[in-house]
């Protein structure tokens, strides 16, 4: 470990030295020692494109020659109005409102701020929150609060403020009672709203895929159905597409996919193709003319000091491109998933095998419990580097999640190494 820095999600006292990397160049990183690494995760799933593309560098440093930073308040500039305006045209109808933030956590708590302060602006008081079981919406204290209550946020659980679970009716393939289960968590919602129906700013939900919790997969059918109890309560719904956004479901953004408009969406990762923090908090008219007003307290009072940094939307430009010429990759990568699984199928190393466009994951049998301490995810990521695959399974859960730029053969390889890694485990 290096004497002055504190590693994230890292126990230094008992974790491996981190593995120095030098340099990186498509699905590729090298490291200190001259080993090459395939990345199959995108570096914690930011790196859309692969590394060290040349179109996003070359978008940054004819950016960084023009303009680097200005205060976003009271200043704008040309990118980031031409990326909110590519946003909006791509995103569904009615949300045309960009806030601009720097991480995955921060246009979270923007988006429960919006929400929340919106009832608040109409003189309401909706003090609680709906959020799912097994969700991981980030690690500043609002994003704690509407993430499950586990092994990340256990120490601060008595500082989180208060909110109402439902169950998150996750599915895979040859699942058979998922029908029934959505019936349920609906049934569940419907009862909370109708028992209290004021008490409630609105509903957060990681659409299609929870992420940190596990790669839990569920139907577009009952995201639909959420939003018609929304709708018909009156509440305002979240969608967390932090992860799911820019192609990650097969489609452009799991709202497309599901075609769901939710109040707010909340966007990062992948936006900058993984060259540079950045997020997004893009909400309705509905919700931004709560805040239009005469008087100051009904203003947005949140800000960043790199708010809508020109290199970063410079850089969210250039992947923007990227995407474009990139859409058929995306769409098609969850065909490609589903072929390579059904050699897996049957086998009695793994279960509950699933895929949602560009991701695919699997359980890995073992007697330990199931969850991120399960130790066999350690094992497997060990095994992986020894066959030089960048592999960092959630507990027991091992997931595939590659840059667009991986190819027919890399892919195959990549299970080729899995299923030797399962002989071996």
């Amino acid at each position: 470990m290096h004497p002055h820095i504190w590693y994230p999600f890292t126990q230094a006292k008992i974790s491996p030295p981190p593995l120095k990397v030098i340099s990186a160049r498509g699905i590729w990183l090298e490291l200190e020692d001259g080993r090459k690494i395939m990345d199959c995760i995108s570096s914690w799933w930011v790196n859309l494109h692969g590394h060290s593309h040349p179109k996003i560098a070359e978008a940054i440093y004819r950016q960084a020659i023009e303009l680097e930073q200005v205060i976003f308040a009271g200043f704008t500039h040309q990118p980031a109005e031409k990326l909110a305006q590519e946003l909006v045209k791509k995103l569904p109808d009615g949300l045309s409102r960009v806030f601009y933030s720097d991480n995955g956590s921060t246009a979270v708590e923007v988006a429960l701020k919006m929400v929340y302060q919106y009832w608040v602006n109409q003189n309401q008081q909706r003090q609680k929150f709906i959020a799912f079981q097994g969700a991981y919406h980030g690690d500043t204290f609002g994003a704690m609060s509407v993430g499950s209550r586990s092994l990340f946020s256990q120490v601060f659980s008595d500082m989180l403020f208060e909110v109402d679970f439902l169950p998150f009716p996750e599915t895979y393939i040859g699942d058979t009672s998922i029908e029934e289960r959505e019936e349920a968590v609906l049934t569940l919602f419907k009862e909370k709203l109708t028992q209290n129906p004021q008490e409630y700013a609105g509903i957060i939900i990681e659409p299609l895929v929870q992420g940190a919790g596990g790669m839990r997969m569920c139907r577009v059918e009952f995201l639909q159905k959420l939003q018609q109890v929304v709708k018909q309560f009156d509440t305002l719904l979240i969608f967390d597409e932090v992860m799911t956004g820019f192609g990650r479901t097969g489609e452009w953004f799991a709202c497309l996919k599901s075609q769901v408009t939710p109040d707010v969406i909340c966007l990062s990762k992948g936006i900058t193709g993984g060259f540079l923090p950045l997020s997004v908090t893009v909400c309705s008219d509905k919700i931004y003319d709560t805040f239009y007003s005469d008087d100051p307290i009904k203003t947005l009072y949140h800000g960043h000091s790199y708010t809508a940094n020109p290199l970063g939307c410079a850089a969210a430009l250039a992947s923007w491109e990227l995407m474009n010429e990139n859409q058929v990759v995306f769409n098609s990568m969850e065909a490609k998933h589903l072929q390579y699984l059904e050699v897996l199928h049957g086998n009695s190393k793994v279960e509950k095998l699933r895929v949602t466009g560009t991701i695919a994951a699997m359980e890995i049998v073992n007697t330990q419990e199931s969850g991120y301490l399960n130790q066999v995810g350690l094992e497997i990521r060990e095994k992986a580097l020894e066959k030089g695959l960048l592999l960092r399974p959630l507990g027991n859960v091992l997931y595939i999640m590659p840059p667009y730029c991986i190819t027919d053969e890399e892919l195959s390889e990549v299970y080729d190494s899995i299923l030797s890694i399962l002989k071996s485990i």
